[in-house]
């Protein structure tokens, strides 16, 4: 994909300044219908569970995600540009610190 388009470029920039839960959560909404937020949820908690080895049994089971969708997931899980598997470290790391804080 092309990132280098202006609209592209900018909507990066406005998820990079969310800087909120809430914010986040108000954006996506004006951004997606409640049916791409669902869908997009179901996918990334597919993405964890396929990094916690989880079977696409399972998956489908608790998702309800197609197992063509579970494997194009884990697909881009498993790829080169490592988007889910770079998030998925980052949200560890800070669950982690949080729990060490006392903060979950």
């Amino acid at each position: 994909m092309n990132w280098k388009n202006k609209e592209k470029r900018r909507l990066i920039q406005a998820i990079l300044v969310l800087g909120s839960e809430d914010v986040a959560e108000r954006f996506l909404r004006d951004l997606m219908t409640e049916k791409e937020i669902e869908e997009f949820s179901k996918r990334f908690k597919a993405a964890e569970m396929l990094a916690e080895k989880v079977s696409y049994f399972n998956i489908e089971k608790e998702t309800g995600l197609s197992s063509t969708t579970i494997a194009r997931v884990a697909k881009w899980l498993n790829g080169k540009e490592g988007g889910y598997r770079t998030i998925i470290n980052k949200l560890h790391q800070h669950n982690s610190i949080q729990s060490r804080r006392g903060l979950s």
